[in-house]
């Protein structure tokens, strides 16, 4: 964990579908309201996705950039993004940005409901579910 923050993990396909892109793609744009969103809140944010959203999101050439950087990880092609993510949140204490429930994941990770963040994008803007 870098500079001793708590990390978030950021399900990174299914905060790009949130909001789609005119033509219906999913938008790399979320990603990065929501990366920015988590570390104006003093968090550190892993955003994984898996192999394929790279061919589908809306501007390929930067999350390439972005991979390769090692800003969003990308999982190993033929793995099951839901294993890293719970994983990776299991590993380091870490809370989940996701509207996915991982229903199937439970019996393995119970903490899920607890540690799940759920949110919106709504215009742009990023709407954490944070209870008090």
């Amino acid at each position: 964990m870098a500079g001793g923050k708590d990390v978030v993990v950021i399900d990174g396909a299914n905060v790009a579908y949130e909001e789609r892109s005119m033509g219906g793609k999913p938008k790399l744009s979320n990603l990065l309201k929501v990366r920015r969103e988590l570390e104006e809140r003093g968090f550190e944010a892993l955003i994984l996705v898996d192999a394929s959203l790279k061919y589908d999101i809306d501007d390929q050439q930067q999350i390439e950039t972005l991979i390769r950087s090692q800003q969003i990880r990308q999982v190993p092609a033929g793995t099951d993004a839901d294993y890293f993510i719970l994983q990776v949140a299991d590993q380091h204490d870490a809370r989940i940005v996701t509207n996915d429930q991982y229903k199937d994941h439970l019996d393995r990770y119970p903490w899920i409901p607890a540690r799940r963040l759920p949110y919106m994008i709504i215009k742009g803007e990023v709407h954490l579910y944070e209870e008090s």
